[in-house]
Parts: C-alpha cells; sequence; structure tokens
C-alpha cells in the first residue's frame, strides 16, 4: 500500500546563484532557497564563506592540474522499488535502493550531475568526506536546496581512500532510500585481498502502509509517540535498561524500542533486499575477502556478524586502524567499517541484528553449493567477542597532532516524551540555521576538542562534516575530562580517526580535530528524526 504523498515545504526569499552552483531545470533556471551561510550574510558575521575565498584557495591546493574527472549523475525520483519479493513505492536515486555505486581514486575529481525529479526541494551530502564546504550538501547552510524539477553539479576532489556514502540531507529524505555507497580507492594500496563485498544496511518502512512515511513519523513522535516516560538529563547508571557506556560494541542488552533508536522498523534491508530473498555474495573457498559495511539507516544500530568467521577490523570511517580480530561488531548510523576474512567452504549468513528491535537484515556469503542459511538464522558470533571503541587504534600515519587543543564541552539534551532533541539545550532550524545556536568558532590551523557529553536516555551518533576526528577518551558523566591532556575514566592518546562517534546513554567522549577545511560545517546527530527535531549545531570557521 502507497505510503500518504505529503506536500512540499514552504520556501522563503529567493537569491541568485552561487558561481560554482550550476542549477538548471530543463529550459528554465531553477528557483533556489535561501542561503544562511551566502557570501555576504558570512561577511556580516565575520564567518568564512561556504563559497568564499578561503574554500576556494584550499580546493585549489587540493586539486591538481592533471587530475582525472570522473563523472556520474544521481537522479532522485517517486516509483516503485523492489526490495526482493516485494514491491514498495518510495524515493530512490535511479530504479533502485541502494543507489548505484560511486568510485573513484584519491586525488581524482568526482563531477555529479543531480537532477531533482521529487515533489520536494533535495540536496546530496557525501558523508565523511572533507571536500571543499560549497559541495557539502546542507540546504540552506552550505548550499540552496535543489528545487523540484531543477538540478545541480556537484564536483570536488576525492580525498582519503575508504568506505564512504552519499545520501539526501533535506528532511528525512534519507529514510525514503535516497543513499548509495561512495569508494574511494588508494592506488598505493597492495590490495591484499581476492574479493571485495560491499553491504549496505538500511532500516525500512517507507511504502509499506498508508501513514508508514517518515515525515509520518515524525509527526508522530512529535505529537508525543513516546508519552512522558523517558526524559533527560540523565548520568551514567540512571539508563538502566540502556548499554553500559563502558559495554563493548554489541553486548547483548535488554534494550527497549525507544532507547534502541525510537522506530519500529517492519524491515531491515541488506543491498536493498529483504532476508527472504538476501544478496548473496560468491567467492571461492580459501579466498581473502574485504568486507565494506555501511549503516545508513535512519536510526538503527546493527550488530554484524558472519556465520562460522572471524572477522579482522582493518579501517573504521575510511582511516585504517591497527588490525583487531573479533566475531561480533555493533555499527551505528552513518559509521563504515572494512572488515578482511578468509572464507570456509559453504554458504554463510551475513546477519545485521537490529539491536532492540527484535529483526534482522541478511545477505548470504557462498563459496559453494548447498542450501541458503534460514532467513531468521543468528549466528553464535553475535553473542562471542565483539568490538569496542576502545578496541580501535589508528595507525601511526593517521594520526592527529593536537597538542593543547581549545576545549568545547559538547551537551548532547533533550527528552522522548515531547520528542526535543537539542545541543547545548538550542535547537537547530534547517531553514535558518544560525538562529538561535551558539556555533562552535574556530580559525584555520586551530586544533580542538570536543566533549561529547550524552545527558539523554538515547544513544547518538554524532557525525561532523567535513573533517575527521581523533577519539581521545571515554568516560561517564560523572568523569571530567581535561582539555589539555584527554584525562578521564580512559584516555586513548591514539584513539580511531572517525567522522561519526556513537554516544551512549550517560556517556562522554573526548575527540579532537584540526581545523584544515574553512566553511561553515554541520555537527549533527545521525537519527534522521533527531536531527530532523533540531538535533545539530555549526563548527563555524571565522575570518
Amino acid at each position: 500500500m502507497e505510503a500518504v504523498t505529503l506536500p512540499s515545504a514552504a520556501h522563503g526569499d529567493r537569491r541568485k546563484l552561487s558561481r560554482r552552483q550550476v542549477l538548471t531545470g530543463g529550459a528554465a533556471l531553477g528557483v533556489l532557497g535561501p542561503l544562511g551561510g551566502c557570501t555576504s550574510d558570512a561577511a556580516a558575521n565575520g564567518r568564512v564563506a561556504p563559497d568564499g575565498l578561503a574554500v576556494e584557495q584550499a580546493a585549489a591546493q587540493r586539486r591538481a592540474a592533471s587530475a582525472r574527472v570522473r563523472q556520474s549523475t544521481l537522479t532522485a525520483r517517486a516509483g516503485p522499488v523492489d526490495l526482493g519479493g516485494r514491491t514498495v513505492r518510495t524515493w530512490s536515486y535511479g530504479d533502485g535502493v541502494p543507489g548505484p555505486l560511486l568510485r573513484g581514486s584519491a586525488g581524482e575529481v568526482l563531477r555529479v550531475r543531480v537532477d531533482n525529479r521529487l515533489p520536494q526541494p533535495t540536496t546530496v551530502h557525501w558523508h565523511g568526506l572533507a571536500i571543499r564546504n560549497d559541495m557539502d550538501g546542507v540546504p540552506n547552510l552550505t548550499q540552496p536546496e535543489i528545487e523540484p524539477g531543477a538540478g545541480m553539479d556537484y564536483e570536488f576532489v576525492l580525498p582519503t581512500p575508504g568506505t564512504y556514502f552519499y545520501h539526501a540531507h533535506h528532511g528525512v529524505q534519507r529514510e525514503r532510500g535516497l543513499y548509495g555507497p561512495l569508494i574511494i580507492d588508494d592506488p598505493a594500496e597492495p590490495g591484499d585481498y581476492d574479493n571485495e563485498f560491499v553491504v549496505v544496511l538500511d532500516d525500512w518502512t517507507d511504502g509499506t502502509a498508508v501513514g508508514s512515511g517518515p515525515e509520518d513519523i515524525l509527526r508522530y513522535l512529535q505529537a508525543g509517540g513516546f508519552g512522558a516516560k523517558y526524559r533527560a538529563p540523565v548520568t551514567a547508571g540512571e539508563v538502566p535498561t540502556a548499554v553500559a557506556p563502558d559495554a563493548p560494541m554489541g553486548a547483548p542488552a535488554p534494550l527497549v524500542t525507544q532507547l534502541a533508536g525510537d522506530v519500529q522498523y517492519p524491515f531491515h534491508l541488506l543491498n536493498g533486499r529483504l532476508p527472504t530473498a538476501p544478496h548473496t555474495f560468491t567467492a571461492r573457498p580459501g579466498r581473502r575477502a574485504r568486507i565494506r559495511v555501511i549503516n545508513a539507516s535512519g536510526a538503527t544500530v546493527y550488530r554484524v556478524a558472519l556465520g562460522d568467521h572471524r572477522l579482522t577490523v582493518t579501517h573504521s570511517d575510511g582511516y585504517p586502524v591497527q588490525p583487531v580480530t573479533v566475531d561480533t561488531l555493533r555499527i551505528a548510523s552513518g559509521e563504515r567499517y572494512d572488515l578482511a576474512v578468509t572464507l570456509g567452504d559453504g554458504a554463510f549468513p551475513l546477519a545485521a541484528v537490529a539491536e532492540g528491535k527484535g529483526a534482522q537484515a541478511m545477505g548470504v556469503v557462498r563459496t559453494a553449493s548447498g542450501a541458503t542459511p534460514p532467513a531468521g538464522v543468528q549466528p553464535a558470533e553475535l553473542g562471542r567477542r565483539m568490538l569496542s571503541l576502545a578496541d580501535l587504534q589508528a595507525l601511526p600515519e593517521v594520526r592527529l597532532d593536537t597538542p593543547r587543543p581549545a576545549g568545547h564541552d559538547v551537551y548532547l539534551t533533550g527528552d522522548m516524551s515531547a520528542y526535543g532533541w537539542r545541543i547545548n539545550a538550542e535547537t537547530y532550524d534547517a531553514a535558518d540555521p544560525f538562529a538561535g545556536i551558539t556555533p562552535v568558532p574556530v580559525r584555520s590551523g586551530d586544533h580542538v576538542r570536543l566533549t561529547l557529553i550524552n545527558q539523554t536516555p538515547a544513544f547518538h551518533p554524532m557525525h561532523l562534516h567535513g573533517h575527521t576526528v581523533q577519539v581521545r577518551a571515554i568516560g561517564t558523566n560523572r568523569a571530567r575530562y581535561d582539555a589539555r591532556d584527554g584525562g578521564g575514566d580512559s584516555p586513548l592518546p591514539a584513539g580511531a580517526r572517525k567522522d561519526t562517534v556513537q554516544v551512549a546513554p550517560g556517556q562522554r567522549i573526548a575527540v579532537d580535530f584540526v581545523a584544515d577545511n574553512p566553511g561553515q560545517w554541520l555537527h549533527h546527530c545521525h537519527n534522521a528524526y533527531h536531527l530532523a527535531a533540531g538535533m545539530a549545531h555549526i563548527v563555524s570557521y571565522q575570518t
């Protein structure tokens, strides 16, 4: 049954195009929404403009004159999509979910034409990529909206090699299926594997019933769908049904739906397929495979395992780590992990259990004939050695040198009762990004520490645009961190480089980054509904 079709959002005044943004709608010029970070507004407030001189200069330094240009087109459209025996009407890039794989080598230029055939405006964000600010895809902050019938040419240098993805960054559109994988290859990497499997996980509700669209769900949540049981602030020890702040990723715990991501989804997908008609990866026994796992979900944490195999984690959010071998790992929305595995002989379930939701996504890795594993099978590995954030250590060549960083506390606040999610008790307005919030001010070259302090009963995968951070310390709300040395319960001088960091209820995590990419950058919870409710702020480069 079709989901309810919702009207387009209202728009304010229009403005002229940026010189870097070519938008057309057939023969007519596309109509644009207001741009909160536009050049004149930014200059008046002492901010670096998303398309200003500092951004142009930084982009020019990254781009080699001889760089190869890879071109692609993404068409955002509404229509039927087959999920493996069940057809739903939804939104997608092209004819399927996920969208097409985009791929290139570090240093090459990616040029993507995005055509909007949706009934609403849209934008595209290139998740995890440190690219020029005016290509980042945040409506009214880094670019105008792409109106229905219009298009935009995104163009940027592909930065650090790794596993990434792209997705819509307008309202809760990502929840409809507007996402796809993006891989940046390292020309110098030895490539010591025989097969590569790209795995995209997603939770799914759109098109399954009347009122199942993400906008419908958001309205229900904001109308008080959870009642008044769950409130903030909290500290460690006050959320007995949540995963303990120091528990390993994937640790079994009596999570309720609210604390496991707010929405009880009817389906979970692996590469756009239901477990009853799973995506199958084929290889020969004894071969070494690289598995790139992307969590593109709206609000689900997955626990991942491959039956009868152990997994060696080699990369987190695109950056290499000291290899660590585990049986299972937990991946939050927006995170990516690269795994290495030597394949056995048979047909094995690749399971992704939705934490606290009693359901799972599943694929099959097949190296021989034999029966396909049943749809609901849960490998024993799911209950064995689990990865923890503290296990991950960045390789020496990608560690950040951030002596005496400037410290900023980032309080994650809000509660379920009124479905109000905030940062530092302030609500982000996507239509007017700087209204009512206090940005984190930085200047190019600064070393910055953000201490993420979760005072809510929910998990928050915190994603920073345009940068990666290095995890420096993990503790609880009872611990205090020294902004100079990353003290606290568990200092991590060589913690992982990441762009998305999951913060548990009652937990605090200190992360560092170098301000080396000028512009106005969103920092937000990657739970689609938390972001739509206002859980974001801005890292703002000053002139």
